[in-house]
């Protein structure tokens, strides 16, 4: 009988196969199915490998897209990118307690290639792990530059700047001649502001009377800037699926990430000599000081060795850069459009100002409502402004904004 399997043997064994089966369902319906209800709801339609990647492709804009999927899901669900699990935030409140209550949570960013390609190697903050350089370079940063301290020293620069910016208009519009309205393009006069004030600001140059030589420096300051907000708005294959990186090749975004990178490095790169010399040849008054100058003095006793002091300036000033470059530029365009597009509420704020402000002086500093209240505005032909989009890491205007104005001021006020 030893080589025949007992009938007891085989019950026995039916019974420990049929008690596993039915701890595994009690196990997968109570445990498991409890696990995933606690989580924020995903989407369906995820499939394996690359999750939810094919919902976010097609000639929809990325925002748009996840905009309905919040409608469908609520403020916040979940998403797989390939093999990274993504938690989308669409509601200010939890965006408020993600990134201010709970921030040291969710410091950690994933690695990118634009952060190892165009970010030096994630030595940008928006690229950086979290960790003893983040929390120094983030520490100097929030003191230095964005205290409350730095604006009111940096005053005048904004001042001189915008008031530039207005009195450059106005000499727009008097080399017309006739005295009629005059096209603008504000696209690229905003672009021209913000990079003045940005830059002035975090590295002491103005690119403003600076003839030929300053306006085509500027514009490539603003090309690479626009490229590499476009770059980093995109989703790569290579971050969601490492092995399927080729993709990102054939494309051509590796190469467009390494002329990117190339470019914005030969900005700072002079910018960062500058300083040196300057500071080696004749030094700076704490009146002078630029973020540079603040970043070469902090980086004097270096505390991280593993760490090149060159690119971590670079790095962390290009982080500044970003910040406020473009999302300016952006909001000044969209505020612009829809007030064009709402004449009754420009008249209104043209108004309000008349009466607080009067029309002797201009508003202090403030670019848009110096713009309302010194110029009367309005469309090429009265035609409504296009208000398409296009993807960007800052939702930019996908097209120009050719603006006409006139002055409404007297002549004295703009000099």
């Amino acid at each position: 009988m030893g080589i025949y399997i007992q009938l007891q043997d085989i019950i026995l064994y039916s019974l420990g196969v049929l008690s596993t089966i039915i701890l595994w369902r009690i196990f997968s319906t109570y445990v498991i199915r409890k696990n995933t209800c606690s989580g924020p709801p995903e989407p369906a339609g995820k499939w394996p490998l690359i999750g939810h990647l094919h919902l976010l492709g097609g000639n929809k804009i990325l925002h748009h897209t996840l905009g309905d999927m919040a409608d469908e899901y609520g403020p916040i669900f979940s998403l797989n990118l390939g093999i990274n699990k993504t938690l989308v935030i669409t509601s200010w409140e939890v965006a408020k307690e993600c990134f201010k209550t709970q921030d040291k949570v969710f410091a950690t960013r994933p690695k990118s290639i634009v952060g190892e390609v165009v970010g030096y190697n994630s030595r940008v903050l928006i690229f950086q792990q979290y960790g003893p350089y983040w929390r120094e370079i983030r520490k100097l940063a929030m003191i230095e530059l964005l205290s409350n301290r730095r604006p009111d020293m940096l005053k005048h620069v904004r001042a001189s700047e915008v008031n530039l910016f207005i009195k450059e208009l106005y000499e727009q519009w008097s080399a017309n001649g006739n005295g009629s309205k005059v096209v603008v393009e504000m696209r690229e006069r905003f672009g021209d502001l913000t990079t003045n004030i940005v830059v002035r600001t975090v590295a002491g140059k103005t690119y403003s009377g600076t003839g030929v030589h300053g306006i085509e420096e500027s514009r490539r300051f603003q090309k690479a800037m626009a490229d590499l907000t476009h770059l980093v708005g995109m989703l790569m294959v290579s971050d969601a699926l490492p092995l399927l990186g080729w993709i990102d090749t054939i494309k051509g975004y590796k190469g467009k990430m390494k002329k990117t990178a190339e470019e914005i490095d030969h900005i700072l790169g002079n910018w960062l000599k500058e300083h040196q010399q300057k500071r080696k040849n004749i030094g700076i008054n704490h009146s002078e000081e630029d973020f540079f100058h603040v970043m070469l003095s902090a980086m004097d006793g270096n505390q991280f060795p593993d760490i090149d002091t060159d690119t971590a300036i670079k790095g962390t000033c290009l982080s500044l850069i970003l910040g406020g470059y473009d999302t300016t530029s952006a909001t000044l365009m969209w505020a612009l459009s829809l007030l064009l597009n709402n004449c009754h509420v420009l008249k209104k704020a043209q108004d309000e100002m008349d009466k607080y402000v009067g029309r002797d002086r201009q508003v202090l500093h403030l670019t848009l409502a110096q713009l309302l209240h010194g110029f009367e505005l309005g469309t090429v032909l009265n035609s409504p402004i296009d208000m398409t989009e296009t993807s960007g890491l800052t939702n930019p205007k996908a097209t120009p904004l050719e603006v006409t104005l006139t002055p409404r001021l007297p002549p004295a006020v703009y000099q």
